[in-house]
Parts: structure tokens; sequence; C-alpha cells
């Protein structure tokens, strides 16, 4: 379904003359912009070459702290005592030192922030006994999204033969981590500190300050991959996500993403069909202790497509007479929306609340007022 959503994006650019539209402007290997709540693909360019990603790969050891908190391994408070390995990395840091102890949060930040590539050992060692084990599991769960041009070595994004990943590969990661909405509270943070204000932290995401909207979310640079950058930004119900790989100089990086989001701003919104639990309308029920039943939407459910396209877009409502009892989360209905005639997005409706089937004493008790009345 999520790959006839995006071809139809593309069908209705070409037929809306939105190609006509100044293309994104980069000086990169690779680019791709992607929109997070639909997956589909808004612009690429040889977005599967496997290319070095340096510390983007961090948005992977970020993805599977975020699962371990989720499942309950780990908490934020979580004390992690930093080995002699995490000591030992370089590039950047946050500068641990062999036996000091450092909390999941404040390691994250430093992921997050600083990049910190002795935090991202930290992180591994405590999750799975050894940056191998846990690599192992970073390229399993690459294997389980999809990520077909991705092979990870190491947890944090150091140059090492057979490292890769691709544009898409990259967006595709950075999705999966954006569904743990709370990775925003650091990968927002513009400034910061660790160790009681003693260590100062500086976002090496420029994007987060000076970018309206801007929401991470990883930078990366090395010798071999240059500068990379997965850029992920919100406006007006849109969350994009712009991935850059072998710029040649960081400021490079940061004017590719902004010209990708500013194309995906300008030239896309989103129709929402419909949000979860959002009553959207009432319909009657036959034989019921009440006489209708609020519908709400099963998930919430949106479509993108090119603004041009918005105005012509219909809703139709489809319910089948409804017959009590009725009970709450039943599904009753679906709700579809219409491009032209044909479907860009649909979601079932539910039953906001029981209805019971009224009973012998309830249809004596309503005869028995309409009689009183006459």
């Amino acid at each position: 379904m999520k790959r006839f959503f995006s071809f139809l994006i593309f069908f209705c650019i070409t037929l809306s003359g939105l190609t006509s539209l100044a293309a994104p402007q980069y000086d990169a290997k690779s680019v791709l912009l992607m929109d997070s709540a639909s997956g589909a693909v808004l612009y690429e360019d040889n977005a599967h070459e496997p290319l070095p990603p340096a510390s983007v790969t961090k948005v992977m050891t970020m993805l599977l702290l975020m699962e371990a908190i989720d499942r309950g391994e780990v908490g934020y408070d979580t004390v992690v005592t930093a080995s002699e390995r995490a000591r030992s990395m370089g590039g950047s840091t946050i500068f641990l030192d062999t036996g000091e102890q450092m909390t999941i949060d404040d390691l994250l930040k430093g992921i997050a922030v600083a990049s910190g590539n002795d935090a991202c050992v930290a992180v591994a060692e405590h999750l799975c006994g050894s940056v191998e084990a846990f690599v192992d599991r970073m390229n399993l769960r690459a294997s389980e999204l999809g990520m077909t041009n991705t092979h990870f070595v190491n947890c944090n994004g150091l140059d090492a033969d057979g490292h890769v990943s691709s544009a898409m590969d990259i967006a595709i990661m950075s999705r999966e981590l954006m569904k743990h909405t709370d990775i925003f509270k650091y990968t927002t943070i513009w400034m910061d500190s660790l160790r009681d204000g003693a260590f100062q932290l500086a976002n090496t995401n420029k994007l987060i300050r000076f970018y309206d909207g801007a929401t991470g979310l990883k930078t990366g640079s090395t010798n071999n991959a240059l500068c990379c950058l997965s850029a992920t930004a919100k406006r007006d119900g849109l969350h994009l996500i712009a991935v850059v790989m072998g710029s040649p100089t960081s400021q490079a990086r940061f004017n590719a993403a902004r010209s990708l989001l500013d194309y995906g701003f300008a030239s896309f919104a989103a129709v929402t069909l419909g949000t979860e639990g959002e009553i959207v309308r009432s319909e009657k029920v036959s034989k019921g202790t009440k006489p209708e039943v609020g519908l709400a939407p099963a998930e919430s459910t949106s479509a993108l497509l090119p603004k041009e396209q918005i105005s012509k877009v219909e809703t139709e409502v489809s319910v089948s007479p409804l017959s009590a009892p009725i009970e709450k989360g039943q599904v009753i209905g679906e709700m579809r929306a219409l491009l032209d005639g044909e479907e860009i997005a649909r979601c079932d409706l539910l039953a906001a609340d029981d209805v019971p089937r009224r009973g012998v004493f309830s249809y004596f008790r309503t005869l028995l007022q309409e009689y009183m009345v006459l």
C-alpha cells in the first residue's frame, strides 16, 4: 500500500507540473528526501549506492538504545560504567574515563548532541556485553528494516573497511528512530552540559538553531565519508527526512539538506483523513439503548500530495445499517480519501462506545412514554 501511495505521489507530481519546479541544489555524492509519515520518497539522487556513513551510523545505535528502553532493559536513569575500550576511542568524544559512571540519559545526550564515539561504545557494551555483539544486533536490525545496502562494522561510524550504508537506508533507519518521539528531547538540544556543568555540549547539527522546524537528527564526517547528515524538520503537519552523503564541506551538507527540505515543504502538503480516537461523525443505531454511536478512526491516517492537488481531495464514509449490540472498538465502517476518483488513503472506523441491545422492559418503557404523551 505504501508503494502505491509513493507511486501515486509521483504520478500526481507529473500531472500537476511540479516537476518543473526548481530541483534541490546540492554538492554531494548521494541525497534523498523522504516523508516520515508515509515513507514516500520525494526526491533522490544516487540514493542506493553504499557509501561510508560516518557518525550518521549513530542513528542505528540510538535506535537500538531507544528500543531497549521501551522493552524495559534499561531506563534513562540506568548507570553505565565506562570501559578502557570506551575511553580509548578517538574522534569526537565526551572524554569518558575508565571506570567513570554515567546515566543512559547523559550518554544519550552525549551521542545525540556531541556525537560521542566513547558514549556509543559504553552503551553498546552495557546492552550487549561487547561492541561486537552490539554490531551484530545493528546488522540484524538493519536487515529487519530492509536496509539492503548497509553493513555495520562498528557502533559509532569511524572509518573501517566494509562499513557502509546508503542514503535510502539511512532514511529508513532515521524514520524508525523518529517513531520513538523521546529522541527529539535529545536531538533538538542546541547547548547543554554533562558532569554537573563541567563539560559543555554544543550540537554538531547547526540546522537545529538555524533552520525553522528542525528536529534532528545526526551529523557525521570522516576522511573517507566526507560530510554526511540525516536532517529532520517538521512544519505544517509534515515531518521530512533529508539525507546527504559525501559533501565536500560541513557547510555544503547543511546547504544541501536545507535545499532538500525547502523543496519538500514548498511542494507537498499532508491531507489528514482522520485522527485516532477523534469522533468524525455519529450514526443511528437500531434496537440499542442509545439512539446513535460515534465513529472514530482506528488510527491516524494521512496522505502526502503535491499542494496543487489538495483542493481536489474528497472524503467518503461507508457504514452499513447498525443494529445493537455494538461493542466499543468494533469496526463498523471505513473512511476513504479520493483524488479524481482514485483512493489515496483509507482507515477503518470504530465504535467510540458500547451500545447494548434494548431489553423487553426498555421497549415497554418507551411505549408507555409514547402513550402518556398522546
